[in-house]
């Protein structure tokens, strides 16, 4: 991982410190607007930062593998270990780097969906309430309100 990326994430982790910190004062809990917005970025910050400490564990967990390579016994466990290793870092790599890319201003906000009836009688109706139906599903199954 470049190290600009690997400063940006260390930076995350010190921010949670810091948002911890101001969840915990009551003069925060006591303005719901701000402590709102800041509950929001720890949601945000808390998803990077534990990607994070993944990552950072299993580039230990690499470490280790590759220095039991030197003994013969444990040769075959650690190609294992270190296949596994590899591959959940090009994941977890991937991951944070999708994570890390600026947000929309627009995502947290509300939309509204409007399905009508275009021309066509009876039969558009009923496809209007059948694309409802499965536009509703599909919301409910992203957890979307």
């Amino acid at each position: 991982m470049k190290p600009f990326l690997r400063h940006q994430l260390e930076r995350y982790a010190q921010r949670l410190g810091e948002l911890d910190f101001l969840l915990s004062r009551e003069d925060i809990m006591a303005d719901m607007a701000q402590y709102r917005a800041i509950s929001r970025e720890h949601a945000e910050v808390t998803q990077i930062a534990g990607r994070h400490a993944r990552f950072v564990q299993r580039e230990a967990d690499l470490a280790g593998a590759r220095e039991m390579l030197a003994d013969p016994e444990m040769a075959e466990m650690a190609h294992e270990e270190i296949a596994a290793a590899e591959a959940d870092l090009l994941r977890l790599a991937d991951e944070l780097q999708r994570l890390l890319l600026p947000k929309d201003p627009d995502d947290a906000r509300n939309a509204f969906l409007e399905i009508r009836a275009g021309t066509g009688g009876d039969e558009s109706a009923l496809f209007a309430g059948d694309l409802l139906r499965m536009y509703t599903r599909h919301c409910e199954r992203a957890g979307w309100r």
